[in-house]
């Protein structure tokens, strides 16, 4: 160390180093590591006049001299706080004069309660030609603006409206994006780009921007164009989510070409002519051969319908996932299937059998389904736990479409007699929770079953499943991720009748149908689809919903086991281009199905209506019968 004035400028350091130390030892370490011998600047006119003193009085006077600097330094309140995020500082890149702490290592509150980082001012140096700006951040509390302690600063303000110059906001993106260099954009133009996105104007999300715009425009001279101030001020409420949209940031980001290919499919399934419609509840039998919908959801809100998927039709079996779901949310797992188990039964839904412990085998056939019902909203009135149901229901479908048939209600329980005698034997064998009305349970069973959806309200409860168990549309979490986990599970494993192991096999996908043409069908993480059209198989399953899965997996790799390393893909709609490559096998279609259905050996053949399942879960009833027999 070199001396000044015949004064060991380091031990001028040490004496005001040790203050700091005495003062806020915490923050010792990182000043030790971070503060420069050259910070301590003192000039020799500074302490020529103490020369003469004798040296103990040297040292006191200096260390006095010094430790006053420090701590004026170290209670000087900063002008500008450093973003919450790197808390580094900024330091001057010419001579720097300056000390602070590049990294904030150790508790700063127990430095001081105002400051975070020792922030040392130069001292008697020459001023440095841009001046230097340090930051720090408060570690309790939401970090300061910048520019809220620049303000009074004319450079600061001023290199603020010079970035704002250079980096445009969000809104003024989306408006050049949609303008396409006009001064002006119609208004109707920015709902066309906004529906390619795959969102509807009538998302409850873009609600406030919708209403504002309809505002807007009734102030505007012609009623319909927008300049760029005006826009602006219709979409900052939604910024965040149209910057999404507009940047294919969904989970679909080519969504026209997707819906594209789902609008072929759709019609490819419009030509198949074969199957039967209900007939043996007279309201399903009411319904046109020719109806055939599609809707699809998915986890982003992204929303594409084809065909008739206004029309409102009965949930029937299809309820089934989603009450058992609800029975989870609310009991939880172990509870649940404490009363019914969790495997396929490898028998017709509707038969009078449990398993070795006497437990209805899962929650999609006939028996699980009203042992499920009891476990719902127990010890209320059934008006009670109807209203309960359909309140989740609705916030399932975002609030949209979700009725009740009071005929279909009618029909079920006056036709419902193999339905009562699956109740009794339930009740025979202690299947019920102690205390619970079967008569009651099986109105409330049928109830469910009558409740009414359109193609498209069924898409976002199948989305709803697809995103976690939030709904998509409202972003409300819904039903619990292990209820959802359970219901994909036991969609999977047993949600398309004596199809099931079939449809696991060739589509992949968790799904569940109804004796009224529907079918939910959940691609996990990407999006719900449902699908309608009232003519079943004889197996209860929609013709033409059967034939859209298959056709659906055959061209994106949405089964389970698509995404295998070294197997050939298929086209990917989750990425931009969809990354297609050659098949390794050839289409797949619904008539070959039915052949090798046929060739097995048993025959199904024709049974009464008395003597099969009444809540409907078959077009045309069949009994297996083994030939020979």
């Amino acid at each position: 160390m070199g001396a000044v004035g015949g004064v060991d400028v380091e031990l001028l350091f040490i004496l005001g180093h040790r203050h700091f130390y005495e003062s806020s030892p915490c923050a010792h370490s990182t000043y030790c590591s971070e503060l420069s011998l050259s910070t301590v600047h003192l000039q020799q006119s500074d302490l020529e006049p103490r020369i003469s003193h004798s040296l103990p009085d040297r040292i006191e006077m200096l260390h006095f001299r010094v430790s006053t600097i420090l701590k004026e330094s170290f209670e000087a309140t900063l002008k500008r706080p450093f973003p919450a995020v790197y808390q580094k500082s900024w330091l001057p890149t010419r001579r720097r004069r300056c000390c602070c702490f590049s990294t904030v290592s150790c508790d700063a509150r127990l430095v001081s309660s105002r400051l975070n980082v020792l922030h040392i001012a130069s001292l008697r140096t020459a001023p440095c030609a841009t001046p230097a700006r340090l930051y720090c951040v408060k570690t309790e509390g939401a970090a300061v603006e910048p520019d809220e302690h620049v303000k009074k600063d004319g450079s600061g303000s001023e290199e603020n409206e010079k970035r704002k110059g250079i980096l445009p906001s969000l809104e003024d993106l989306l408006f050049y994006t949609v303008a396409e260099g006009q001064e002006k954009i119609p208004a109707h133009k920015f709902l066309t780009a906004l529906k390619a996105t795959g969102l509807r104007t009538g998302d409850p999300r873009l609600k406030e921007c919708m209403d504002t715009l309809k505002d807007t425009l009734k102030k505007t001279a012609d009623g319909v164009t927008l300049d760029r101030h005006l826009f602006k001020k219709c979409v900052q409420s939604n910024i965040v989510l149209l910057t999404q949209a507009f940047r294919k940031k969904f989970v679909i980001p080519d969504f026209q070409s997707f819906t594209s290919h789902i609008d072929e499919l759709y019609e490819n399934a419009k030509n198949l002519s074969g199957g039967q419609v209900a007939d043996y509840i007279p309201q399903l039998a009411k319904f046109s051969p020719d109806l055939w919908a599609v809707s699809l959801c998915t986890v982003d809100g992204q929303r594409h319908t084809v065909g008739d998927t206004k029309v409102p039709f009965c949930l029937q079996s299809c309820v089934k996932p989603l009450k058992y779901a609800v029975a989870v949310n609310d009991h939880g797992t172990q509870y649940v299937h404490s009363f019914i188990g969790k495997e396929p039964s490898g028998l017709r839904f509707n038969k009078l059998f449990l398993n070795e412990d006497d437990k209805p085998h899962n929650p999609m056939v006939n028996a699980g389904a009203i042992v499920c019902t009891s476990l719902l909203k127990q010890n209320v009135s059934n008006a009670e736990r109807f209203d309960y149901v359909m309140n989740f229901l609705k916030k399932m479908a975002g609030n949209e479409y979700v009725g009740f048939s009071n005929a279909t209600f009618q029909s079920e329980r006056e036709s419902g007699d193999r339905n009562f005698a699956i109740g009794y034997y339930l009740k025979e064998k202690k299947c019920f929770p102690e205390g619970t009305d079967m008569t009651s349970v099986l109105d409330l069973y049928f109830q469910l079953c009558s409740i009414e959806v359109t193609c498209e309200s069924a898409s976002v409860m199948a989305a709803t499943l697809a995103n976690g168990g939030i709904c998509p549309i409202t972003g409300e979490r819904v039903l619990t991720p292990e209820a959802v986990r359970n219901t994909l599970s036991l969609m999977h494993s047993c949600g398309m009748y004596d199809f099931s192991g079939q449809f696991a096999f060739h589509v992949g996908l968790p799904a569940k149908s109804g004796v009224s043409g529907g079918i939910l069908l959940v691609v996990p993480n990407v999006m719900g689809i449902v699908c309608w059209s009232p003519p079943l198989d004889k197996l209860g399953n929609s013709v033409r919903g059967i034939q859209f899965c298959l056709d659906l997996v055959e061209l994106f790799n949405f089964h389970n086991y698509d995404n295998l390393r070294h197997f050939a893909k298929k086209h990917d709609p989750r990425r931009e281009g969809g990354d297609q490559r050659q098949h390794t096998y050839g289409p797949m279609d619904y008539e070959s199905l039915q052949q090798e259905l046929a060739l097995k050996a048993p025959l199904w053949k024709k049974v009464s209506p008395t003597e099969s399942n009444q809540d409907s879960l078959t077009t045309v009833v069949y009994r297996m019968d083994k030939v020979g027999e």
